[in-house]
């Protein structure tokens, strides 16, 4: 078993000065911290693996596809592999656990 705490991930992706945080690599899925400030722009692009996105904290509209939808606390949201996506409009810090399937390279 592994077993994680939030607070504790979320300060080791700050003293690393990055945006994701990959903690968790297995054979058919690999996990993360993403992190997105108010204000902050949302660099990503398409990525080869499908994804779901748990929101943790925070409040944004995020845009899959052609789609826009509102997300905070408590939202899931898939997005298919190699489908545009983007986080914008971030009202609140947002704090994202990803899972990515299969892993991430």
């Amino acid at each position: 078993m592994k077993a994680f705490r939030l607070d504790e991930l979320e300060a080791e992706r700050a003293a690393n000065d990055g945006a994701y945080l990959r903690f968790l690599r297995e054979r058919n899925m690999s996990v993360g911290l993403y992190a997105l400030n108010a204000g902050e722009l949302d660099p990503q692009l398409p990525h080869d693996q499908d994804e779901v996105y748990l929101v943790v904290s925070g409040r944004a509209s995020l845009t899959v596809g052609m789609e826009t939808t509102q997300v905070g606390r408590g939202s899931v949201v898939h997005v298919p592999a190699g489908m545009p996506h983007k986080f914008h409009h971030i009202t609140e810090d947002l704090r994202v656990m990803v899972v990515f399937s299969p892993p991430e390279d």
